[in-house]
């Protein structure tokens, strides 16, 4: 099964805000690894804590935050930002 990907607005919002060099790394990022992937896990590592239900993504000093939905065969991407930010 390939999964597909889709961004919450938010997540659109604070990739429009960056550095457009960021941004486009990002979604190169994204079309790469996770677009039609078998199993995005593998690119990835569980948050735990109250981020218990998100997966993040290393992209240098950034991150991606999403959430997995084996059912449906989606990864929402739900945050986009810098290390330092996107936790909060």
């Amino acid at each position: 099964m390939k999964y597909t990907v889709e961004y919450t607005n938010a997540a659109v919002q604070q990739l429009k805000k960056m550095d457009k060099k960021i941004a486009a790394f990002m979604l190169s990022y994204i079309e790469e690894k996770l677009v039609d992937c078998d199993n995005p896990r593998v690119y990835g590592k569980a948050l735990q804590g109250n981020l218990d239900d998100k997966w993040r993504y290393r992209v240098g000093d950034y991150r991606i935050l999403a959430k997995i939905e084996d059912d449906k065969v989606i990864i929402t991407v739900v945050e986009v930002g810098h290390r330092k930010e996107v936790y909060r």
